[in-house]
């Protein structure tokens, strides 16, 4: 490929060349007013000479063709993998590929192929123009012939602003799958991430339906919500408007809901018929109803360690005097209010988040009646801690011959060992999360002694129901924790937990242990002794099982997809059993051993990758409509490609057109003077000879 043309390169500066060629024109103007003799040879002469000083060449030049470039970008995306789009698209791609080789001569190929192959990778979306965007960068715009997006429209990183700076050339995009498929998708449009736990809170769902021909589907839908991956409820949502979902949460942590949405008679797929919630509990204030008995050195610390903490409600109910006992104060001088026993016993008692008894022991205040309130409050699912004093085991005083004994963990045998101990922990403590790794316990040390102070007081008790995770003399119990229809009670065999308090021979840990023991009788999740958890961080889900027992345990992952694999736990500390096993499927995992189902999601909750999975061609409408292209569907067939002037439309009925740039480089140049200094030199003698014999004659 060759290319003739003219250059000039000019002697003498720009400037002087102008003025020269002014003073050349002028002086020849001049002349053939005044008709001077001579003059056209002149002229003649000083054209040549101006010539020579613009040094015109013959420029030759060899070229190379350069060819075109153009890019097609595969979407395999997971909402390409349904209804048979991911075989049109690699069928349509085989298809371009073949045809766009035929042009190799003129054009080449750059496939893109966008996959989620990790889950930060589904973070957003499907994703295409940014990767357009990356495989153009190192393309040079002159050679670029166009771009082909083969996908199902679900595109979720189209800018909002259509500029045609973003691609110079057309954009065409060949749509896989059939639009307006029948399907049924379920959508969050609005959940809290907190809640208060007891009160109650909403969700905003949405069920819409795509339904088939011209007739309609159900007007409502039943939808099951889980609450982690357990309780189920249901309820008739309407198709195709928003729905206020009242929830409640039992426990302060997080909380995992799942919806899902009944299966339609057609569907194009059921992963956008479920959707996943999760909302974090919190406790507003903690309101804790404390008894105490006769006063003594730990009735204080007990105060203090609920008064301390400023999220914490505290009514103290504390018995100065039996109602037996004659008081001699003046009448003028007696408190007028009477404390209200009978609203906090039975009217507001299921307001309370736990109950206290601190050494209490039976009297004519508290009757009866209002000790069994408290039994059924801890049956519905109260919270009930009892240290006992010397009354507990010797007299017929004690609480073990009242109500309280139906859901009391141990049974006084009579007796109180008044001598020093030292608190231990059993080994079901070091498996339990309210015992195991307490500060300077067992584990912190070689020995796997705790270095914690004695006490000088343990009631005698014979355990009957729970688990002992705490002793003191000769093993007896000291600490037993213990489940109760459906709330908790906790029973300290000793009134000396002040001592630790107080910093006797070094104390110990008073404060973190009844914090722990009243957040385990509230049922906080992430002090359950069997607890089965899982998130997902990255490419990995975590699990983590806790037991009191030891044991082999094996869990089964029930993937998006629906598969499920089987994974052996691995014994770590403190009764933990873990895995961390690598996921690259965006959505929920299932996680069941035995009875226990956990959730944990990976990537977003919900995906937009699978929330709307309808091939459309509404995201990038817009995009090639900037950059001069169209929008096919594969169902219709697969267009021809051809290679186009930059002045044609570029799309027409069955076929597509990528823009031919025309584009060169060059290999070689050879210049021929026009004017060789000898010729032009004789030349322009010649002339001025001739004007000069002119002006003779």
């Amino acid at each position: 490929m060759t290319s003739l043309s003219v250059s000039f390169s000019p002697l003498l500066p720009l400037t002087l060349m102008v003025i020269i060629g002014i003073f050349v024109g002028v002086f020849m103007v001049f002349g053939i007013v005044l008709r001077a003799k001579g003059i056209w040879s002149r002229a003649l002469a000083l054209t040549f000479l101006f010539c020579t000083l613009l040094n015109p060449a013959v420029v030759h030049e060899k070229r190379k063709a350069l060819k075109d470039l153009a890019v097609v970008v595969i979407d395999a995306t997971p909402s390409t993998q349904m209804a048979g789009r991911d075989k049109q698209i690699i069928e349509a791609a085989t298809k371009i590929e073949q045809q766009i080789r035929k042009l190799r001569n003129l054009l080449d190929l750059k496939i893109v192929r966008v996959q989620q192959k990790t889950i930060s990778e589904s973070i957003g979306g499907s994703k295409l123009v940014g990767p357009l965007q990356s495989a153009l960068s190192d393309i040079p715009v002159r050679r670029l012939a166009g771009a082909i997006f083969l996908t199902d429209g679900q595109v979720h990183d189209v800018p909002s602003e259509m500029a045609k700076e973003l691609l110079p050339k057309p954009l065409h995009v060949l749509l896989a799958g059939k639009p307006k498929v029948p399907d049924r998708r379920i959508t969050v449009k609005s959940s809290p991430s907190f809640g208060l736990v007891s009160k109650e809170h909403a969700m905003v769902i949405r069920v819409d339906e795509q339904f088939s021909g011209a007739g309609q589907g159900e007007k409502d839908v039943r939808v099951v919500l889980r609450r982690d991956g357990g309780d189920e409820e249901e309820r008739l949502v309407p198709v195709g408007r928003d729905y206020h979902l009242p929830f409640k949460l039992e426990h302060a942590g997080p909380t995992v809901f799942e919806l899902e949405v009944a299966r339609g008679k057609e569907e194009l797929t059921i992963n956008n018929n479920r959707a996943v919630v999760a909302v974090n509990g919190v406790r507003d204030r903690l309101r804790v109803l404390l008894v105490s008995g006769e006063p003594y050195a730990g009735e204080r610390t007990w105060r203090n360690l609920l008064k301390s903490d400023p999220s914490v409600d505290l009514v103290h109910f504390t018995i100065l005097r039996p109602p037996e006992k004659n008081d001699t104060t003046p009448i003028n001088e007696l408190s007028l209010i009477s404390f209200p026993v009978r609203q906090l016993f039975k009217e507001k008692l299921q307001e309370f988040d736990l109950v206290v008894f601190d050494r209490y022991r039976r009297r004519n205040v508290l009757p009866r009646v209002f000790l069994s309130n408290i039994v059924r409050y801890v049956r519905k699912g109260g919270a009930f801690l009892v240290a006992n004093g010397p009354a507990y085991a010797t007299t017929s005083y004690s609480l073990h011959h009242s109500p309280l004994r139906r859901m009391l963990p141990g049974r006084p045998l009579g007796t109180v060992i008044d001598r020093g101990f030292r608190p231990e922990v059993t080994s079901i403590g070091l498996r339990h999360p309210v015992t195991a790794e307490l500060p300077a316990g067992p584990e912190s040390n070689a020995e796997k002694m705790a270095s914690w102070g004695r006490w000088f007081r343990l009631v005698e008790l014979n355990k009957v129901r729970g688990q002992t995770v705490m002793t003191g003399v000769n093993d007896r119990p000291l600490l037993i924790l213990n489940r109760f229809g459906r709330g908790r009670t906790a029973q300290l065999s000793s009134d000396q937990i002040w001592l630790w308090a107080r910093g006797f021979e070094g104390g110990g840990p008073q404060a973190e242990l009844l914090r722990r023991i009243a957040h385990w009788l509230m049922k906080e999740p992430a002090l359950e002794e069997n607890l089965l958890k899982a998130h997902v961080v990255g490419d990995i889900l975590h699990i983590e099982r806790r037991s009191i027992e030891p044991g082999k345990f094996t869990v089964e992952i029930f993937s998006p997809n629906g598969s499920v694999n089987q994974h052996v736990l691995r014994e770590g500390k403190g009764g933990r059993y873990s895995a961390a096993v690598p996921v690259d499927e965006v959505g929920l995992y299932r996680i069941s051993e035995k009875s226990r189902v956990v959730m944990a999601a990976a990537g977003p909750l919900n995906s937009l990758e699978i929330t709307d999975v309808q091939s459309t061609e509404k995201r990038l409408l817009p995009l090639t409509k900037a950059t001069g292209g169209t929008v096919r569907w594969l169902s219709d067939g697969t267009p021809d490609i051809r290679l186009i002037p930059a002045s044609r439309k570029p799309y027409g009925r069955s076929w597509l057109g990528l823009v031919s740039n025309e584009n060169y480089e060059v290999t070689g140049i050879k210049l021929t003077p026009l004017l060789p200094g000898l010729a032009t030199l004789l030349l322009i003698m010649l002339a001025m000879a001739t004007a000069w014999r002119r002006e003779g004659a």
